[in-house]
């Protein structure tokens, strides 16, 4: 059957978490968010050139949400009537790549290492895989800003959100929140090509975020306890602060989170094609930015996970508790 019990989201989860920290994204095996990537592109090119841009952007929110969803569920449910154990083995693996721990920091030490060996041409080219503004010229500490605010963004849409809906509704309903910030990715732009077609998209991914972003401010201001030079009081506080500054509803907390916590200053001036464009400034910079706050900020991330981690641990132990079993 498809809705395993609570005990077993739990365990599932956990060794997801595990799979990811362990193994990653392996390249050689087929990732379903490549899948869902050819399936948006697909729709994109059907729905985009026509009339009522809005309308079609809401169809394709549609078409590739409920796919996601629907297929996964199709084969848990399959694999689970096959034989209870396939159910938990897919399931968990299919969770597993929702979550990108692991994947965030190393697309961050791909920026880091030549950064620390002074290879810049190198570093700028890794830091343009993970951000969509113009990195030629960019200077180190503009380079480490680069790579801290991606890893700061995505510790909501890599892994609080999708393990968040994996605890509402295992596997499908992270599946569907995976499509919908890859939906989000390719087409929620506002230019003139994405401004109305891509709407749908950006405002579902707005709503998705809208509590695990602020569940993930929270757990960056405690993480900070593994830092001995960071604060945990500084990090909240900064929330209340700069976040609202920020375009985004959603990104602006976890950055603000890591800013203030690091004592560093994110935001500032990017140009994107050569356009140059101001975003708010977060956090106080109490010291210059440097190279090492990119392993400062995958510390943070990876605090994060531990602090989720000991949350599942601690649901099923209460669980035992509950079911009678005494230590």
């Amino acid at each position: 059957m498809l809705f395993f019990s609570w005990p077993e989201t739990l365990l599932m989860l956990i060794a997801a978490l595990l799979i990811d920290w362990v193994i990653g994204d392996p390249k050689r095996i087929p990732h379903p968010v490549v899948w869902i990537g050819k399936w948006i592109a697909l729709w994109e090119g059907k729905l985009l050139p026509r009339p009522a841009k809005r309308l079609n952007g809401v169809l394709l929110v549609l078409f590739v949400t409920g796919s996601a969803f629907a297929l996964t569920w199709a084969a848990v449910s399959l694999a689970a009537w096959i034989h209870p154990w396939l159910g938990y083995v897919l399931q968990t693996w299919l969770i597993s790549t929702t979550i990108a721990v692991k994947g965030l920091k190393d697309a961050a030490m791909l920026v880091y290492k030549p950064l620390s060996r002074g290879d810049m041409e190198e570093a700028r080219k890794y830091t343009g895989y993970i951000v969509g503004r113009d990195t030629d010229g960019l200077d180190a500490p503009e380079l480490s800003r680069a790579a801290v605010e991606t890893v700061a963004e995505n510790a909501v849409d890599a892994f609080v959100s999708p393990l968040f809906f994996a605890l509402l509704g295992a596997a499908p309903l992270a599946m569907l929140y995976r499509a919908a910030n890859t939906l989000d990715s390719m087409v929620g732009y506002r230019n003139d090509k994405y401004l109305r077609f891509g709407w749908a998209s950006a405002r579902l991914d707005d709503v998705l975020n809208w509590i695990p972003a602020r569940l993930t401010g929270l757990l960056l201001g405690a993480a900070s306890v593994f830092l001995p030079s960071a604060s945990p009081r500084r990090a909240w506080k900064s929330i209340r602060t700069f976040a609202r500054l920020h375009p985004s509803p959603n990104s602006g907390i976890p950055e603000a989170a890591v800013a203030g916590g690091l004592g560093i200053q994110l935001g500032g001036v990017n140009r994107y094609g050569g356009v140059v464009s101001e975003r708010a400034r977060l956090g106080w910079p109490l010291r210059p930015l440097e190279q090492a706050d990119i392993l400062r900020a995958i510390r943070l991330l990876y605090g994060v996970s531990y602090l989720a981690m000991g949350g599942l641990l601690c649901g099923v132990l209460g669980w035992l508790w509950q079911a009678g079993w005494k230590p």
